[in-house]
């Protein structure tokens, strides 16, 4: 086989900008004129908006004016800058409106609807345009003439389109995200609560809330006095009671705890009652959680994210969490779009001859992006061997823990990009084999009980995105998990599922039941 060929092309210097490139409107205004092009800088709040029209050199077309957020409203003023662009003959016009949390969206749908070009400015962006030339004074007219100024300099930003499916994605990953970060908050109450009633109880299991068991019997009995009296017997009748299967060294392991135990508070009403309402509301978010995370398969399956399954360390939530704060793929030119537009850059100060090249990291990014690549920096650290020997070898070079952190997330910005952009499978050290893609898919679904129906449509849509040149390779994977499952005794819902997948990996039709003539 002739040895592959690549060539090697010379890195071009990075051109010096003075505008953002998804800000530019130099062409539009040399083409129609300076006179000829106008700008709406509107400056946003909750239930109101300030706004004003003006053409590319300053020149007001329309006064600011307050603008509240109501249907009629918006209609009226659209028609006024519409009047105005038909009176001083205005041929090309731009919308500037300053992002302020989500209150500038129905500023910005309704200008949209209304077929008008939006453009967002940062607040930050506005603020720097505002204090040179009112300095100390801040007002809502004197942040419209901070927007105006940003926009004509360029830094009025296109927002890139996201598809439905990225919308929705990120939506959800975030609702997940602060279930997450309010059940960790019960964690710590529960564990509190607790340890006045029962100190010392939580320290004899090494998981306290992966398994039902140790709250179940907390909550029956609330005492160690409780549980002496109750003894190992009484511990069995609850657990029979509940359903729950226990060994019998547990119980042991909770009646020797009780002869030790320190006393703890009163067993109150009061107090177990609060037990038993922290403990509902975790149970009522794992729930909830566990539903998020089932649509968030069925939504990332359909991505080409889905390929970042190849990495250890990489599961189906950690693919939801970048999908969703990264978006299309195809908004960003290289990797380092990603860990640029996250943050995770070095500062440089350099003047005259003093030049910092490596200063701390950029306090400026999107902080979800950059905490989604922290966190999975994290992962493939302790989960993926690549990055531990990395990580084991820059620890005794002395480096920094968050310098590896962030390095390896450079790392990960680049493979991930390679494989989401081009939707292929390549080998790379930090990969794992290519089945692993659908069985990590599997796998999630099996914990998570997901109905036979779904996974079905979930290996479907995660078979679409994958070359089809590795789709064999899956295959045999596959096959020797499905002799697996026929040779184990009881119900196999996944024994009916693998044929119809090796069926799609082979290329193979799948012919449908006929139906029913009466049907």
């Amino acid at each position: 086989m002739p040895r592959a060929t690549f060539r090697r092309f010379a890195k071009k210097s990075r051109a010096f900008l003075l505008q953002k490139p998804n800000g530019v409107l130099t062409d539009r205004v040399q083409k129609v004129g300076p006179e000829r092009f106008g700008i709406v800088a509107v400056d946003c709040a909750k239930a109101r908006s300030r706004f004003l029209f003006a053409d590319f050199y300053g020149r007001i077309l329309l006064e600011p004016a307050t603008l509240p957020h109501t249907r009629g409203d918006f209609r009226a003023a659209i028609e006024r800058v519409r009047q105005a662009i038909a009176q001083h003959d205005v041929r090309d016009c731009v919308v500037a409106i300053e992002m302020t949390g989500d209150y500038h969206r129905p500023v910005q749908r309704a200008f949209r609807a209304a077929d008008f070009e939006t453009r967002l400015v940062h607040p930050f962006t506005s603020k720097q345009y505002r204090q040179p030339a009112d300095p100390g004074n801040k007002t809502d007219d004197t942040d419209l003439g901070g927007i105006f100024r940003a926009a004509t300099h360029g830094f009025g930003l296109v927002e890139p389109s996201w598809p439905d499916d990225y919308r929705t994605l990120q939506v959800l990953r975030r609702h997940r995200r602060d279930l997450v970060d309010k059940r960790a908050q019960l964690f710590c109450q529960i564990k509190e609560t607790l340890h006045a009633l029962m100190p010392g109880y939580a320290e004899c299991f090494c998981h306290l809330f992966e398994a039902p068991p140790p709250l179940v019997f907390a909550r029956h009995t609330g005492s160690a006095d409780a549980v002496k009296q109750l003894g190992v017997a009484g511990l069995e009748k609850i657990a029979d009671d509940a359903r729950l299967f226990c060994q019998r060294a547990t119980f042991r392991k909770i009646v020797a705890w009780a002869e030790q135990a320190p006393p703890g508070a009163a067993p109150s009403p009061a107090r177990r009652r609060m037990l038993a309402t922290l403990d509902d509301d975790r149970l009522a978010k794992t729930l909830q959680i566990t539903a998020l995370e089932r649509d968030l398969a069925a939504l990332v399956v359909r991505t080409p994210y889905v390929l970042l399954l190849a990495l250890p360390g990489v599961n189906i939530v950690t693919c939801a969490d970048l999908a969703g704060e990264l978006g299309p793929i195809a908004n960003y030119a290289s990797a380092n779009g990603i860990t640029g537009r996250a943050g995770l850059m070095p500062m440089r100060y350099q003047s005259d001859q003093v030049d910092h090249a490596n200063g701390p990291l950029s306090r400026r990014g999107n902080r979800r992006l950059r905490a989604v690549l922290m966190q999975t920096a994290d992962n493939l650290i302790q989960c993926n061997h690549y990055f531990q020997d990395r990580a084991d070898h820059w620890r005794r070079a002395g480096k920094d823990a968050r310098w590896m952190r962030v390095k390896v997330a450079k790392i990960f910005s680049r493979l991930a990009f390679a494989l989401v952009a081009r939707g292929q499978l390549f080998p790379h050290e930090a990969c794992l084999q290519r089945h692993h893609v659908l069985g990590k898919i599997l796998e999630f679904h099996v914990e998570h009980r997901t109905p036979a129906a779904q996974v079905q449509s979930d290996l479907d849509a995660a078979i679409e995105h994958l070359p089809r040149r590795a789709r064999r390779a899956l295959a045999a994977p596959l096959k020797e998990e499905l002799d697996k499952l026929t040779r184990r005794r009881g119900p196999q819902p996944l024994a009916d599922i693998l044929p119809l997948v090796l069926a799609r990996l082979l290329g193979r039709v799948v012919k449908s039941e006929p139906e029913d003539a009466d049907s």
